[in-house]
């Protein structure tokens, strides 16, 4: 390691969204190394992944927005132009993206759509650790905007940053200008992130290798442990037992001890 002090955040995305997901957070941050998880707080589990945080005090949990392939919060009504008849957005996230910026009528929509998703997290009782997106939405700058504006009013403190060694050439000035422009707003993020490029196999030996070259700074890696497979379809080659297995490893667990470092929320110490 080198450079300014490291610190270390391994986070659960997607908590909330099955009980096996959830069973799993728990698991992990009990007998493993997860100090942090993200909240989609209208998936069908979100009140059990509540009732476990509220038992796990040293599990810092954030806001995991769902704006793309995912339930919303706000009935279609509220939000016609998001969300089809069932309450779902689609998976179209460039043109979804498009339309977000072109068209001030969906951007209203998007903006009541976020803040009900804040509100909802606020009326959880729990402390607000971070705030990222699924499928790293908040990278567009719009989605940005609305959460830089919106959650001010909820305590927000730290957002995720997707900032993943060795990312596509065309990615890293999108990264570069989120990071400066959560630095303008006095907002904490992590220096880098592990989690992209592996998603749904970020196995033991995936960690291990990340550990071997972790770097100064504030490091997340992130994963989606469950303890069954097959949760969607989208996640349909996704690893949740392997990543779970992964977080429970007592070589990961020896790993992360022998860097001296204490896995942490981005503003909450686990």
């Amino acid at each position: 390691m080198h450079g300014k002090a490291a610190g270390l955040i391994i986070t659960a995305d997607d908590f909330g969204l099955d009980v096996a997901v959830n069973e799993a957070v728990e698991l992990a941050h009990t007998h493993g190394v997860l100090s942090a998880t993200s909240l989609m707080v209208s998936a069908p589990a979100a009140a059990d992944a509540v009732a476990r945080a509220k038992r796990l005090t040293s599990l810092a949990v954030g806001l995991h927005l769902v704006l793309a392939d995912g339930r919303a919060t706000l009935p279609p009504a509220r939000i016609p132009d998001l969300v089809g008849s069932d309450g779902c957005f689609g998976n179209h996230m460039a043109r979804d993206g498009v339309r977000f910026f072109c068209l001030p009528r969906v951007r209203r929509q998007l903006a009541a759509e976020i803040r009900a998703q804040f509100e909802a997290f606020a009326a959880t009782g729990l402390e607000l650790d971070h705030v990222n997106a699924h499928k790293h939405f908040h990278l567009h700058p719009t989605i940005l905007s609305l959460v830089l504006s919106i959650g001010r009013g909820f305590g927000l403190r730290a957002v995720r940053l997707p900032a993943e060694p060795g990312m596509p050439w065309w990615l890293a000035p999108w990264v570069r200008l989120m990071g400066m422009r959560l630095d303008r707003a006095g907002l904490l993020h992590n220096d880098r992130i592990f989690g992209i490029a592996a998603t749904g196999a970020m196995d033991e030996q995936a960690l291990l290798g990340i550990l071997d070259r972790l770097a100064g700074g504030l490091t997340e890696i992130y994963a989606h442990p469950a303890t069954r497979r097959g949760l969607t379809s989208g996640m349909r080659d996704y690893r949740h037992t392997d990543e779970l297995a992964a977080l429970l490893s007592p070589r990961v667990r020896d790993a992360v001890a022998g860097l001296g470092l204490v896995p942490r929320g981005f503003v909450t110490p686990a």
